[in-house]
């Protein structure tokens, strides 16, 4: 698979380093962007202590069925310069808009046939892409269909349930002091803020929770495909959602798979789902159908000429 260094200047000038991968073959090719999940994260999903090793499978998988990938690195992490901690939510989104411009202008891509996957936060920034009109294509891996402070609750409330039985206990003390250091957030007007003791991103946070992801999906263009896939085993996005999303995106032809045993790693487990798995699933490679099931989707999508119709590149499964 041929490889090749690709920077994207971002709107404030800064270079988010990143990586193009090419199918075979001579071009141009249709291509996606990914987007990773949050935090300070490399081209390949990874952070120091939580490795997901998610993007150069992805390519590599998207580049056999014919699809370019772009993947790059967020500001502060790799080979990209920048303060992760001082980088808003809404900061991330308009680098994902400038790295698929990037990738639309590039001679060995072609732009009428650019998609985007997106993996948890990244699948938020997907939906809106989606929903400005500027992708043909997107693929929602372990999306919400809720408002951020809404879909914050949720996961906190399922990370609590899957905490030992003397953790639990502590429901009510621990529960209260969670809306102190949430209503901490919502108080703060710096990027940066010390909340608990801790360094926190505010910024993004603040930003996070005011986003409502329904509004990009029912604005998301009848004539684009989506493609949404959450694990039944996720412990930090609702499963429930999916439903959700498939229908507020308007056209009622949205494809939406809710996979038993996957999880929010995109590993499979067969045991109870906590955050404590997380290290034990990342040693074993991403799920090898989810990479065939996205890469086969797209695929069918994508390397159409330009201008078929939508209806006879739209299947709807439950």
């Amino acid at each position: 698979m041929p490889e090749t260094d690709l920077t994207v200047t971002a709107d404030d000038g800064t270079s988010l380093a990143g990586t193009l991968s090419l199918p075979a073959g001579p071009g141009p090719h249709p291509a996606v962007l990914l987007l990773h999940g949050s935090g300070p994260l490399d081209r390949e999903g990874n952070t120091p202590r939580l490795p997901l090793n998610l993007g150069r499978p992805l390519a590599d998988a998207l580049a056999a069925a014919g699809v370019a990938a772009l993947r790059y690195d967020r500001r502060g992490a790799g080979s990209t310069p920048g303060v992760w901690e001082e980088s808003g939510f809404t900061d991330n989104r308009r680098d994902a808009s400038a790295a698929l411009r990037a990738l639309a202008a590039h001679p060995d891509i072609r732009p009428d046939a650019v998609g985007v996957v997106g993996h948890s936060e990244g699948a938020l920034h997907a939906m809106t892409l989606a929903a400005r009109q500027e992708v043909a294509a997107v693929v929602l891996l372990a999306g919400f269909a809720r408002g951020g402070e809404a879909a914050f609750r949720w996961q906190a409330a399922s990370v609590f349930g899957g905490m030992p039985a003397p953790v639990r206990l502590l429901r009510r003390p621990l529960g209260a002091l969670g809306e102190r250091v949430l209503a901490r957030v919502k108080r703060t007007r710096t990027d940066v803020a010390r909340i608990a003791g801790l360094r926190v991103n505010a910024r993004w946070m603040r930003e996070m929770l005011v986003h409502d992801t329904r509004d990009d999906l029912a604005a998301v263009p009848a004539a684009v495909p989506v493609l949404a896939v959450t694990g039944d085993k996720d412990v930090q996005v609702p499963p429930a959602d999916l439903d959700e999303i498939r229908r507020l995106v308007p056209g009622g032809h949205t494809e939406i798979h809710r996979v038993p045993e996957l999880t929010h790693v995109l590993r499979r487990d067969t045991g109870r789902p906590t955050l404590r798995s997380y290290r034990r699933l990342l040693r074993e490679p991403v799920d090898p159908e989810l990479l065939a099931l996205v890469a086969t989707w797209l695929q069918a999508r994508l390397r159409e000429p330009s201008g078929a119709p939508a209806e006879e590149r739209r299947t709807t499964r439950s």
